[in-house]
């Protein structure tokens, strides 16, 4: 393997680049697009690490890593070891790396119009059209078509964990009924929880030597924390899940039915501050910290809407319907009935009969590509055609009101908040095997930094 290790550098000019932020745009992160340098800056780029038939260069290391610097800096003031960030941060380009290959060889792929489509929607959600938006793109110093590339490969990772993952998950009556006893038993139906996490992973058929190897290693770090060590560091250091090692372990604010059961167990009898001892499952042995909680809100926003949805096939292509579509919002604008409109053309057979009426719409009632737009209009307001799992859509909201629904909002929130437990879950085991099957060579340890 040594001859694929080919060696070049790459000189910076003095002055010439600075670190840009990570800007977001409605949920696209747009940095690691930019190298930092300094005066008499030298880059040496070669190889980190082999994935497969492809490599992953010391460049696209950097340009991932520095933000994260920064972000760091400004969050705490400083910095973990670089070593410990470079390696949580070379796990995760790996695993994007096999799922863009894998989407590769199951032929998922985003064509130039959709990617168009998503970006007009991205500038259209920063009220900009989408020449604005790669003017501004390109004032921050950065590449618009490195902008566009990295957009295309979170579709095609989104489109291939829905086939492999979430098109899989199904939650029935009987989980979130036992999920809502369990809860309403300990009190804590309504609250939130902010937590920090460490995995120390197990290997897929672990022996019992390996296991107890890792339950010590896991205790030392319980051990070391509740005397007061750092718990972002030893999460960036330590930590087998590189998603949330790079954030310092930070899980952020979660619904208890996002929370393992078996970590919710703990949880429900931590106070703020905790740390729990190893807590073990298939994939290793966890440990959490409860950093605070919050108690939930019972009084829900509803949305009264209808809408007009035509299906792609192989005679009604993307631009067909966004024509179609287009051409019934001006007609409806021109003073035509919506309800007669949808009767006549709506291709959702469960609502055109009533005129596309969708009724009242809890949160986490509908599709997210749904509701995302849904929450962006005002009453009376019709939306500009957009694109949802389920075909191309025109929609008009036509008022909201302040709800106390708390049974039937807690039932649809505990299904939502089961069903995303369940896809990280699930997603995490599938990666895991993605990895476990590939050929995989890390040459960051022998790298010279």
């Amino acid at each position: 393997m040594v001859a694929l290790v080919s060696k070049y550098r790459i000189f910076l000019p003095t002055n010439m680049k600075k670190l840009i932020n990570i800007i977001a745009f409605g949920g696209l992160l747009i940095g690691q697009l930019s190298v930092p340098a300094t005066a008499e800056t030298e880059i040496l780029d070669y190889i980190v690490a082999i994935v497969n038939d492809d490599v992953i260069v010391n460049t696209a290391l950097q340009q991932e890593l520095e933000p994260i610097l920064k972000q760091w800096h400004q969050r705490t003031g400083s910095v973990p070891p670089r070593q410990d960030l470079e390696k949580q941060v070379l796990e995760k380009l790996i695993l994007i790396k096999l799922q863009l290959q894998q989407a590769e060889k199951t032929g998922i792929r985003v064509e130039d119009s959709q990617l168009n489509n998503k970006l007009r929607q991205i500038a259209a959600q920063n009220k900009m059209d989408l020449q604005t938006f790669r003017n501004y793109v390109e004032k921050q110093g950065l590449r618009y078509e490195l902008v566009r590339e990295k957009l295309r490969q979170q579709e095609i990772i989104k489109r291939l964990r829905k086939r492999e993952v979430v098109s899989k998950i199904t939650v029935n009556k009987r989980e979130i009924d036992n999920f809502l006893a369990n809860q309403k038993q300990q009190g804590t139906l309504a609250n939130e929880y902010h937590l920090r996490h460490i995995l120390i992973a197990l290997p897929e058929a672990p022996s019992p030597e390996n296991i107890e190897a890792m339950r010590r290693k896991a205790q030392q770090v319980v051990t070391q924390l509740r005397q007061g060590g750092n718990f972002q560091a030893l999460a960036a250091e330590l930590s087998d899940q590189s998603e949330s090692a790079v954030e310092g372990g930070d899980l952020g604010w979660l619904k208890a039915g996002e929370i393992r059961p078996l970590l919710l167990e703990w949880v429900n009898k931590m106070t703020v501050g905790d740390i729990s001892d190893p807590i073990r499952d298939i994939v290793g042995f966890h440990i959490i910290k409860l950093v605070d909680k919050r108690g939930g809100k019972s009084i829900v926003t509803q949305t009264r809407v209808r809408h007009i949805l035509i299906k792609l096939n192989k005679l009604v292509s993307e631009k067909e319907a966004q024509y179609r579509l287009t051409e019934l919002r001006e007609r409806q604008i021109q003073g035509e009935d919506f309800a007669l409109l949808a009767q006549a053309h709506s291709e959702d057979q469960t609502t055109a009969a009533d005129g596309g009426m969708l009724g009242w719409l809890n949160p986490g009632d509908t599709v997210l590509e749904f509701e995302q737009v849904m929450n962006r209009l005002s009453e009376n307001q019709i939306s500009q055609p957009f694109e949802s799992r389920y075909g191309w859509h025109i929609m008009q909201v036509l008022e909201r009101r302040q709800h106390d629904n708390t049974e039937q909002a807690l039932r649809t929130q505990a299904a939502k908040q089961i069903h995303q437990r369940k896809i990280q879950e699930e997603l995490d085991i599938w990666l895991r095997q993605l990895r476990d099957e590939a050929y995989i060579e890390s040459k960051r340890e022998t790298a010279s930094w």
